[in-house]
């Protein structure tokens, strides 16, 4: 009875250990680097009761059978040696127990340390990713804010331009209708002082042209007049010579000199001037001129 109560305290500490190793696998991830020192701690404390426990099983064992020995001297041998093999594979089992247990627990230590690594890893990962996230919003922030700035400026600088190319077209424009307006000044005064140059020349021209026109009739008219004056001249050579043959003493009864005038016409001047100034007298206020007269003394033979 004794070895059975043993026995069943053994296999209880084993069922503890073992209910201590199947713990649920979320309590274990849950829990810190200090929740796994303590863990170890306890697994160490665990393993020196499992150690007491299996040293008293085998005490008890051991006082269980001399106690039997000692009290039934009539169990036979074979019975021992049963209890003794019995034992000897129960003291086995228990060392391969043991030996699975401290894996079990080496592997769940192991686990929970790589899931708390895994976990701090995961934690610190998210805290850099989120002052990273942080860094790289601010700078963004400040990006865009920058650029905002900077699109601003811009826009100022675009507006300034636009404007200063605006002045700029303008004052162009302006100086470039002034320059059209100056040139077609220029060219309305150059047209007005060529057509006044052009009047100028057709006036000169024209000048020039009743000049020479005045120029031809005045030598026309004294072309005239000499041949008038040649035929004037001729006709009263013609009158003289037909009336006193050129002679200004001639005289024929009372008419005296070269061209026979009554001797009362000279006045009693028979000068050969006083002659040719009456004649000339006569004939031009009788007949108009000495050609008239020459005309008229052909039709009459006397003038």
């Amino acid at each position: 009875m004794t070895f059975k109560h043993n026995f069943k305290k053994v296999l209880s500490a084993t069922a503890f250990a073992a209910a201590l190793v199947v713990a649920p696998a979320a309590n274990v991830s849950a829990a810190t680097n200090d929740a796994s020192s303590t863990q170890q701690s306890a697994t160490a404390t665990s393993q020196d009761q499992q150690a007491s426990q299996d040293q008293a099983a085998s005490q008890s064992s051991a006082a269980n059978q001399s106690s039997s020995t000692s009290t039934s001297s009539a169990t036979s041998t074979s019975t021992v040696k049963k209890v003794a093999k019995k034992t000897k594979k129960t003291s086995k089992k228990k060392a391969v127990k043991k030996v699975a247990k401290k894996t079990t627990k080496k592997k769940a230590v192991k686990k929970v340390a790589k899931k708390t690594t895994k976990k701090k890893a995961t934690k610190k990962a998210k805290k850099t990713s989120k002052k990273s996230t942080k860094k790289t919003t601010k700078a963004a922030t400040a990006a865009v804010t920058a650029s905002a700035g900077q699109s601003q400026a811009t826009d100022q600088q675009d507006d300034a331009a636009k404007k200063a190319a605006e002045a700029a077209a303008k004052k162009a424009a302006a100086a470039k209708k002034k320059a059209a307006a100056k040139k077609a000044a220029a060219k309305k005064k150059a047209a007005a002082k060529k057509k006044a140059a052009a009047k100028k020349k057709a006036a000169a021209k024209k000048k020039a042209a009743a000049k020479k026109r005045a120029a031809a009739k005045k030598k026309a008219a004294a072309k005239k007049k000499a041949a008038k004056k040649s035929a004037e001249k001729a006709a009263k050579y013609w009158i003289a010579m037909r009336e006193s043959g050129g002679y200004y003493t001639a005289r024929n009864g009372s008419c005296y000199g070269r061209y026979q005038l009554l001797i009362s016409y000279l006045g009693g001047d028979l000068s050969k001037k006083n002659q040719e100034r009456t004649a000339d007298r006569y004939v031009y206020g009788r007949y108009g001129s000495w050609v008239n007269a020459k005309r008229f003394w052909l039709a009459h033979n006397w003038y």
